[in-house]
């Protein structure tokens, strides 16, 4: 790790780099504590509205205070009903703008509901136009695209149509999908194409059926069940901040479900107890119909001129990691230039915090190879 620090000094990248990830995890690695503060800037914060077909989306703009940034980057979220206000999304923004670099994060109504759709990939395609058109964002009338989770895979899918061909520097993906339809199968079977079983995360699973619900009830139950789902699905994401009002919602969708007629009770049920058991084999099906369009998987959609970049977490029961290497493949194929790290640090696009001092340097060569690109 001494070797490493010296290493660093002279290397700006990976300067950069180490610092980005140390305050991006808050990570308490020997040696790192002392980097969180290297090369850090102030960072202001200011709302905006990003016009893009269909109507404007709500935004929020980080930028380094004092200073003009050296380049800019859109980050897409993952389904998450936070939207602008995630917690771990305002921190990994922070963290990239007090390195130098302006960060846009657009809100997409349909990932704030849940909802895994094409326009999500256009509404990505309309951020990255106007992004590249702001000097603030882009200098030189480029910026880097940056996917979370599910926006992962659609970032990839948006930097390769036609009108992102010049405006895209890089593409990251972090715990992103190359074939939809795949991921969402195995959610529901817990069967990677490779042929190994990993259980599959309930989460994943409540989202497809929250996606499909007109198929499985009569229509006088469709609002319903879908309440008590999003209830549910809500209740997931405050817990890993606020377990007190995590467990609050639960509750309340436990309480829906009791209210219900069956078969939406059932369903329900099945949600609540989280039983990817009953519920996955009951929801392939209805995948196609639901997961089918070639805007939703980079491996259905012409490849990006830009390099792509593919971070994973080696134990991911989302998306799994395998996904990533597919997506590589086939990217590669196609003659773009892709690295890709699957790591033990990061669980499903989110880094952990207990690292070994090798897994750190491979994550921060990751993001020195990114910057580098910047």
């Amino acid at each position: 790790m001494v070797t490493l620090g010296v290493g660093l000094v002279a290397a700006s990248p990976y300067w950069r780099a180490v610092a980005l990830v140390v305050r991006a995890a808050d990570l308490r690695a020997p040696l790192l504590g002392p980097a969180a503060s290297w090369g850090r800037r102030a960072v202001t914060a200011e709302d905006v509205l990003v016009p893009v077909a269909g109507g404007p989306l709500r935004g929020r703009l980080y930028r380094p205070a004092g200073q003009d940034p050296s380049f800019g980057v859109v980050v897409a979220s993952g389904v998450n009903p936070r939207g602008l206000d995630e917690p771990r999304l305002e921190k990994f923004a922070r963290a990239v703008a007090a390195s130098g670099i302006a960060v846009l994060t657009p809100e997409l109504p349909d990932l704030l509901d849940f909802r895994i759709a094409p326009r999500i990939t256009d509404q990505i395609e309309g951020t990255v136009v106007w992004a590249s058109r702001e000097s603030q964002l882009a200098p030189d009338g480029r910026v880097g695209l940056v996917g979370i989770s599910f926006s992962g895979g659609l970032s990839v899918v948006a930097a390769g149509r036609p009108g992102l061909r010049d405006r895209v520097r890089f593409v990251v993906s972090l715990g992103g999908h190359g074939n939809l339809p795949r991921t969402l199968e195995y959610l529901c079977t817990g069967l990677q194409l490779d042929g190994r079983r990993r259980p599959a995360h309930d989460y994943g699973v409540a989202v497809i059926l929250y996606n499909v619900v007109e198929a499985v009830v009569p229509p006088d139950q469709v609002d319903a069940l879908r309440s008590g789902i999003r209830t549910f699905l809500i209740a997931s994401t405050v817990y890993v901040t606020d377990p007190r009002e995590g467990l609050r919602l639960f509750e309340e969708a436990r309480a829906r479900e009791a209210r219900l007629p069956e078969p939406a009770r059932t369903w329900l049920h099945w949600v609540n107890t989280r039983d990817v058991g009953a519920l996955g084999p009951r929801l392939v099906a209805r995948l196609p119909a639901f997961a089918g369009d070639a805007a939703l998987s980079p491996d259905r959609s012409p490849a990006p001129v830009a390099p792509v970049y593919l971070l994973h977490g080696v134990e991911d029961n989302v998306i799994p990691a395998i996904e990533s290497t597919l997506a590589a493949r086939s990217l590669e194929a196609r003659g773009v230039r892709v690295r890709t790290l699957i790591t033990p640090l990061v669980s499903h696009a989110e880094i952990q915090r207990a690292p070994s001092a090798g897994d750190v340097w491979r994550l921060v060569a990751f993001w020195a190879a990114v910057l580098r690109t910047g």
